[in-house]
C-alpha cells in the first residue's frame, strides 16, 4: 500500500568541521530568554518570563539558504539557533 503524499526524509545540518550531517527530528525553543531582544520587541525582561515553544523539524534552513518572505515585509526577524546533539540517552541532562 502506498502513501498519498511523498514521505520527506529528516531535515540534515552540518556538523562543523567534517563532512557529515545531522538528522533533525524535533526543535524545542525558549522565547525571550534575552534580555535586549525582549526589549526591542517592546516587552519588558523582569516581568515576562522566557517561554517554551516547538517548531517542525522541516523549519530549518540550512547554511546558505535564501529565505523566502513576503514583499511587502518591512521588518523581518531572523535568528540564529545552536543545535546541541546528545550521542546517547539520557536523564537531566
Amino acid at each position: 500500500m502506498g502513501t498519498v503524499f511523498k514521505v520527506q526524509e529528516a531535515p540534515t545540518v552540518n556538523v562543523t568541521g567534517t563532512g557529515d550531517s545531522f538528522p533533525v527530528h524535533r526543535i524545542y525553543c525558549v522565547g525571550q530568554n534575552y534580555a535586549n531582544h525582549v526589549r526591542e520587541m517592546g516587552a519588558n525582561p523582569e516581568r515576562e518570563a522566557p517561554f517554551f515553544f516547538s517548531k517542525p523539524a522541516d523549519a530549518v534552513c540550512p547554511e546558505g539558504t535564501q529565505l523566502p518572505y513576503p514583499m511587502a515585509t518591512a521588518n523581518l526577524h531572523h535568528e540564529v539557533e545552536l543545535i546541541v546533539a546528545v550521542g546517547k540517552n539520557g536523564t537531566n541532562i
